[in-house]
C-alpha cells in the first residue's frame, strides 16, 4: 500500500506577493502619476519574475490626503489611476497568467469626503450620525475647550477634531480628513461588507491585505495617556488604539458574512502594536476562522522611535535576528501561519536599513537579503522595486522632496518643539533620510531613459538619482544582477517549499553581531527528494568585513553541499565575503 500523500496547503500558503503601489509603478498615460494601465503593461514583467499574487495598493475614489488611505468612495477608482474597467481588464489579465489579485482592505476609517460621513457631520439627528464616532468635548476649571482625550494621532496632533457646526469631536487615529468607522454600529457594518469587500470580490478579486485590522473596536472609554512627552500636549497612546474589546466578535463576522462565502480568499492582516503573542493567535489560529496570517513588523520597527517615530534608537543584528526569530519559531507546532517580507509602502528600503547602501555593496546587500527572504516560513512578500535593489533617497534631498504626509508633520512638529534648531533639525532630516516612508515612494526604475521610463511627464514624486544605474532594463541584461538572482531564488524556494515555505527554523550563533546563521528543516510538506537533504543550513554575512562560516553541530562542513550563494568570485571554504549569503545542504 503506497503512503498518504500529504494534504495540499492552501495556495496562498506558498505564493508569492508582489505589492503594486499604483501612484509610483507606471503611468500608461504621461501625467507623471501611475495608473492601472500602466500597470497591466507590466504583468508580464511580474510573470516572468516569478509571482504568483499582485497586492495592490489602494486605488479606490480618493483624496489622496494619505496616498490612497484615505478612501471617498469602495466602489470607484480614483480617476488619475483609471476606471472601473480598467480593473475589469487587470483582474482578467492577471487570472489569464495564472495569477492572482489581492486589494487593500480600508475600513478602520474613511475620508471625511466620503457620503457616509457627510451625512454624519451634517447633523446630530441624521440616521449616519452613528456610523463614526463623536464625543462631547471637556472643559477645564476655566471653562476651555478641550478633546475628551490626549492622545496622539499617528500623524500627529490631537486623535480629534472639532466639528463646529454640531459642537463635538470626532475621531481620526490617523489624519483630521480620515475619520473613524463606528464599528459597533451594526448598519455601518453591513454597509462595510456590502460596499467595501462584496463589490470587489463579485469581480474577481482573490482576497485582501487588511488595514490596520485589530483597531476597528474602540475602548469603552477615551481615558487620557500617561504623559510621555512632556513638550506635547498629546501622548504617545498607539498600543491603546489596538485590540479592543470586541476585535474578534467583528473580524469572525466579516469573514462569515462577507468572505467566506466566495471560497478560499486570502486575508492578511496588518497588525502593529500586538506583543503578546497569545493575541496573535487569535487572530490567526486557523480555528478560530479569522485572518490567515499577519504581519508582524517587528523587524521593519527595529531602531524606529516611539515618542519621536523618525528618531532612531541604536540596534544591531542581534536584534534583527531576534525579530524574525519570534515569528518564525512561535508557529511552529500551531494551526498558524506567518509572513516573510522586509520592504512595504509604508517602510524604507531594506538593504538601507539592515545591510549597505554603499555603491560598492549595494548589489551584494540586495541579493544577501533576498537570500534570507526566500528561505524564510511562511507567504513571501516582494514590495517593487526591491527586486532592483532600489535604496533609499540620498540625505542631500531637502525635505521638499519628500511628499508623504507623516513626514512632513513630523518635520514641521520638530520645527516647532526644537525652534527650529539647526543641530535637532539636522537630526531629523538624518532619519526622515534613514527612516520616511517615502524612500518607498519613489517611482519605479525601468530604464536609463528620462523619469527612469517611469513617465514621458514629470512624475509626481522625484524619480531617485541612482536610476541610470539601477533600472530593470539593465539588470534584465545582467546575468548576477539583483532582479536576475531573485528570479532564480524563485524558481529554487518553490523547487523546495518543504524545508523553506513549511521547514522549521532553529537560529544558530545568535551573539554574533555580523552573521546569522540559522537551519531549516525539512517541513511535513516536504517530498521524499527533499527528505533525503535531510535540512538546509543558511549563513548570512551582515557585514563589510569576511566572516567564518559558523556550522554548529551536527552540521559539520563535511556533510554540507553548497545550493546556492550570492557571492560571484571564487568560493571560500567556510568564508563568507561582505553581504554574502549561502545555503547548504546538510544530508
Amino acid at each position: 500500500m503506497g503512503s498518504i500523500a500529504p494534504t495540499q496547503p492552501p495556495w496562498w500558503k506558498d505564493a508569492v506577493v508582489y505589492q503594486v503601489y499604483p501612484a509610483s509603478f507606471k503611468d500608461s498615460n504621461g501625467d507623471g502619476i501611475g495608473d492601472i494601465p500602466g500597470v497591466i503593461s507590466k504583468l508580464d514583467y511580474l510573470k516572468d519574475l516569478g509571482v504568483d499574487v499582485m497586492w495592490l495598493s489602494p486605488m479606490f475614489k480618493s483624496p489622496q490626503v494619505d496616498m490612497g488611505y484615505d478612501i471617498s468612495d469602495y466602489e470607484d477608482v480614483h480617476a488619475p489611476f483609471g476606471n472601473l474597467a480598467d480593473m475589469d481588464e487587470l483582474i482578467e489579465g492577471l487570472h489569464s497568467r495564472g495569477m492572482r489579485l489581492i486589494l487593500d482592505l480600508v475600513v478602520n476609517h474613511t475620508s471625511d469626503q466620503h457620503s457616509w460621513f457627510q451625512e454624519s457631520r451634517s447633523s446630530k439627528t441624521n440616521p449616519k450620525r452613528d456610523w463614526y464616532i463623536w464625543r462631547p468635548p471637556r472643559y477645564d476649571a476655566a471653562g476651555n475647550r478641550h478633546p475628551p482625550n490626549n492622545w496622539r494621532a499617528n500623524f500627529g496632533g490631537s486623535i480629534w477634531e472639532w466639528d463646529e457646526n454640531t459642537q463635538e469631536y470626532y475621531l481620526h487615529y490617523y489624519a483630521v480628513e480620515q475619520p473613524d468607522l463606528n464599528w459597533d454600529n451594526e448598519d455601518t457594518r453591513k454597509a462595510i461588507y456590502d460596499s467595501a469587500i462584496r463589490f470587489w470580490l463579485d469581480k474577481g478579486v482573490d482576497g485582501f491585505r487588511v488595514d490596520t485590522v485589530n483597531k476597528y473596536s474602540k475602548p469603552a472609554e477615551f481615558v487620557d495617556a500617561p504623559i510621555n512627552d512632556p513638550s506635547s500636549p498629546w501622548q504617545y497612546a498607539y498600543p491603546l488604539f489596538c485590540n479592543g474589546p470586541r476585535i474578534h466578535e467583528y473580524i469572525k463576522e466579516m469573514v462569515r458574512e462577507a468572505v467566506k462565502p466566495y471560497g478560499d480568499m486570502m486575508l492578511v492582516g496588518e497588525l502593529p502594536a500586538t506583543p503578546d503573542p497569545k493575541e496573535i493567535l487569535r487572530y490567526t489560529s486557523a480555528r478560530e476562522k479569522e485572518l490567515d496570517m499577519v504581519f508582524h513588523f517587528d523587524m521593519v520597527y527595529t531602531g524606529m522611535g516611539t515618542v519621536r517615530k523618525y528618531i532612531p534608537s541604536s540596534f544591531d543584528l542581534r536584534d534583527v535576528k531576534a525579530a524574525i526569530a519570534r515569528w518564525q519559531t512561535f508557529i511552529q507546532g500551531t494551526d498558524m501561519w506567518t509572513t516573510a517580507f522586509a520592504e512595504n509602502h509604508d517602510s524604507a528600503r531594506s538593504i538601507s536599513r539592515f545591510a549597505s547602501d554603499l555603491p560598492q555593496y549595494r548589489e551584494a546587500s540586495a541579493r544577501m537579503l533576498a537570500l534570507m527572504l526566500t528561505t524564510l516560513t511562511g507567504t513571501l512578500f516582494i514590495y517593487q522595486g526591491q527586486e532592483l535593489g532600489m535604496v533609499n533617497v540620498p540625505r542631500s534631498w531637502p525635505v521638499e522632496e519628500y511628499k508623504d504626509l507623516e513626514t512632513a508633520n513630523f518635520y514641521a512638529t520638530m520645527k516647532a518643539q526644537t525652534g527650529d534648531d539647526p543641530v535637532e533639525m539636522s537630526a531629523a532630516m538624518d532619519g526622515i533620510a534613514y527612516l520616511a516612508r517615502d524612500h518607498a515612494r519613489t517611482p519605479m526604475q525601468w530604464d536609463s531613459s528620462p523619469h527612469a521610463g517611469f513617465s514621458t511627464g514629470r512624475p509626481w514624486m522625484r524619480v531617485h538619482d541612482n536610476y541610470p544605474e539601477v533600472n530593470a532594463e539593465k539588470q534584465i541584461a545582467q546575468e548576477n544582477s539583483p532582479l536576475q538572482f531573485w528570479k532564480r531564488l524563485l524558481v529554487f524556494r518553490k523547487q523546495n517549499r518543504g524545508p523553506f515555505c513549511h521547514g522549521v527554523f532553529t537560529e544558530y550563533g545568535h551573539e554574533s553581531a555580523a552573521v546569522f546563521t540559522y537551519t531549516k528543516e525539512m517541513g511535513e510538506l516536504a517530498t521524499s527528494s527533499e527528505k533525503e537533504k535531510v535540512s538546509a543550513l543558511v549563513s548570512l554575512n551582515f557585514s563589510a568585513e569576511k566572516q567564518p562560516i559558523h556550522f554548529p553541530p551536527g552540521y559539520e562542513p563535511s556533510r554540507a553541499e553548497l545550493a546556492m550563494r550570492t557571492g560571484l568570485g571564487k568560493v571560500e571554504e567556510s568564508v563568507l565575503e561582505p553581504y554574502e549569503g549561502r545555503v547548504y545542504w546538510i544530508r
